[in-house]
């Protein structure tokens, strides 16, 4: 497979960004709450991710293949399409923000194992699980973090 262009995706891009991260999301974690509609997730990625966030897109014969969405020390979202994961593109977005950040944190739920092999494959260390009480699928998530080596 061919590398994805990176680019920085715009206002016009965020219903496809909110789409990719729900199909993504739950082909995986089938058993997750869905506490949003379409409609929502997408005017919180225009709302909220947009304007406080560097969003970047993976983009393969001109379909958004895999999104990240971060800044200040924190990755928000980082979500590729399930037949593209395990092609370097998950990679590919994530080594963007390390060059962008010296320090991360970021979230995931605790069952999802895909994610955590892939975090901790990249040098994050799982810092702190919690029970999910206090996010909004109430499932218990863990914290990682990394830290640019000097």
């Amino acid at each position: 497979m061919r590398q994805p262009d990176i680019i920085r995706l715009e206002m016009e891009h965020m219903r496809d960004a909110a789409m990719l991260r729900r199909l993504a999301l739950w082909a995986r974690l089938p058993w997750l709450s869905d506490v949003h509609t379409p409609e929502e997730d997408k005017d919180y990625w225009r709302t909220q991710l947009l304007p406080r966030r560097t969003i970047l897109g993976a983009i393969l014969d001109h379909r958004l293949v895999g999104v990240i969405a971060y800044g200040e020390n924190e990755i928000e979202q980082l979500y590729v399409l399930p037949d593209f994961q395990a092609k370097g593109i998950g990679t590919l977005l994530l080594q963007r923000a390390q060059e962008d950040m010296d320090e991360i944190t970021l979230w995931t739920f605790q069952r999802n194992a895909t994610a955590r092999r892939f975090y901790e494959r990249h040098g994050f260390v799982a810092q702190k699980e919690t029970d999910g009480a206090r996010n909004e699928e109430r499932e218990p998530d863990v914290l990682y973090h990394w830290r640019r080596l000097p």
